[in-house]
């Protein structure tokens, strides 16, 4: 009982390396105590204890952020907020265990065949907590290296080569090491495990083109809005006419420089896909060659029995338009957030009192995935709506690359904690895919981030501006912006093979 209320305290140290506190190493000390824990039981079922314990601590300090959202939600009341971060941390808990406890089952003899097989397996179930059923991949463990805003994230070489599952492998070797130095002491083990690290990042470096496609000077004029609108007026009628002042004012007069004009998610209330009148007041913000793209709510109709046609369902859209109000291209949004944008089991939840997040009765549908939409003068942008920036390898469409990547986002459900989060993930999509990302949010943080993860221009939260820029260059394609997660796979594959030729080593 012990060692779990040990692995329960460790797993909340672990947290304080994510944002906004950004304490990495005590992260990685607690990830070294949690092997030792790990190596210390006797049972395969204990191994996964330690390993679900430790999750609960990790993940339910650094979801805390969660329980913000229900205050904005009368259907529901507030204290739901702090049993939904318990549920979901229960869940996402399950996959640090499996972690430990496979790890346990296979490499338990030798310490250094435990670290390696930990890393292989963490990067499995890491892989598996973002993709399977809700498929919630907030926070893996590589988005403590992204450090300071305005610095290149650590790592960041090893992070074009092997991704984020695969980076967070790697800190898994590092404390790792930290275990063996403390505990084994088995010097040509620590080398081996430090060695590798090393290489992959040398290897990430090597990979970076030494050219980008055109010159600071030549790239487009943008303007990223941050109105400052706060969650609890955003759909309310009587701020309606306020909150598209704000948005005049912060997108500011029209100029002679053709500009890229990035608005948030669902920055007009209105179906503008439906509404001329709406879209031709928007567009009369604009210079004859500005772009804007802005997030906004498409309808669904279908016809009933009855042949009358009615609203089915919704998706979170993001639309390009141009200076003569046309939408010139949309994306929807693939991603969705379970009870946050649909209502899984609808029937039962509403029996029940429960109602989705997001205002309305219908629920969004989703998708069919990333899509590259054209820019006519500036390029062509990726787009990822709000928190489906963080799962890693499906931002784009790698057939057709875009220049740059779009993520509107509404953070204002986030509390103090999850944007400063969201941020550093978009800054590891960056990374990966040797692209700039472009954030545009109500409430904050909204960012330029360049294609080394490195933020070059930001509104603090809760502050309205505006941000001028010319749109930083992206890189060529890195090797995982080639070959996405197959490359993290691989490296799993040969952690677990190296841990299995030290178990069948004589001697």
């Amino acid at each position: 009982m012990r060692a779990l209320f040990v692995a329960l305290a460790a797993g909340a140290v672990s947290a304080t390396g994510f944002a906004p506190l950004g304490l990495w190493p005590l992260t990685l000390a607690a990830f070294a105590l949690l092997i030792a824990l790990t190596l210390n039981v006797e049972r395969m079922r204990s191994a996964f204890a330690i390993g679900w314990v430790f999750g609960l601590g990790h993940f339910g300090v650094g979801l805390n952020w969660i329980a913000t959202a229900f205050t904005y939600q009368a259907a529901m009341p507030a204290w739901m907020g702090w049993l939904a971060v318990l549920i979901t941390t229960a869940y996402v808990s399950i996959f640090p265990g499996l972690a430990t406890a496979l790890a346990w089952r296979i490499g338990k003899a030798m310490p250094v065949t435990f670290v390696l097989l930990f890393a292989a397996t963490w990067i499995v179930t890491e892989y598996l907590r973002a993709t399977i059923l809700f498929g919630f991949g907030w926070n893996p463990l590589a988005t403590i290296t992204v450090g300071t805003m305005d610095s290149e994230a650590l790592l960041t070489p090893a992070t074009r080569m092997i991704g984020t599952y695969g980076l967070s492998g790697l800190i898994i070797l590092l404390a790792g090491a930290i275990f063996l130095i403390f505990r084994a002491r088995r010097w040509s083990a620590l080398a081996m495990l430090v060695s590798i690290p090393l290489v992959i990042s040398v290897a990430g470096w090597l990979s970076l083109p030494s050219h980008t496609a055109a010159a600071d000077a030549d790239q487009p004029q943008i303007r990223v809005i941050q109105p400052n609108i706060d969650q609890s007026e955003k759909w309310d009628p009587a701020f309606a006419q306020r909150n598209f002042r704000r948005l005049v004012e912060t997108t500011g007069e029209t100029g002679d420089v053709p500009r890229l004009i990035f608005w948030p998610e669902a920055a007009v209330p209105e179906f503008i896909e439906d509404e001329p009148l709406a879209r031709f007041r928007i567009a009369s913000l604009l210079g004859p060659d500005d772009l804007l793209l802005l997030g906004a709510t498409k309808l669904i109709i279908e016809e009933n029995d009855a042949g009358r046609r009615q609203a089915v369902g919704a998706r979170n859209s993001l639309y390009v338009m141009n200076a003569d109000a046309e939408l010139i291209g949309r994306y929807d949004k693939a991603n969705l957030v379970p009870y946050g944008e649909y209502l899984p089991m609808r029937g039962w939840m509403e029996a029940i009192g429960l109602s989705r997040l997001a205002p309305g009765d219908l629920d969004f549908w989703p998708g069919p995935g990333p899509q590259t939409l054209p820019l006519p003068g500036f390029g062509s942008s990726a787009g990822q709506i709000c928190y489906e920036i963080i799962f890693s390898g499906r931002v784009v469409d790698s057939a057709n690359r875009p220049s740059l990547i779009f993520n509107p986002s509404n953070d204002a459900w986030f509390g103090e904690w999850g944007p400063p989060q969201h941020l550093a993930q978009a800054r590891l999509r960056a990374i990966e895919e040797g692209l700039p990302v472009i954030r545009s949010t109500p409430t904050g943080i909204s960012a330029v981030i360049d294609a080394h993860g490195r933020v070059t221009h930001r509104i603090p939260y809760r502050e309205a501006g505006t941000i001028d820029a010319r749109l930083p260059n992206a890189h060529g394609a890195t090797p995982f912006a080639r070959y996405g997660n197959t490359i993290p796979l691989i490296f799993t594959l040969l952690l677990a093979g190296l841990a299995f030729a030290l178990m069948r080593r004589p001697g």
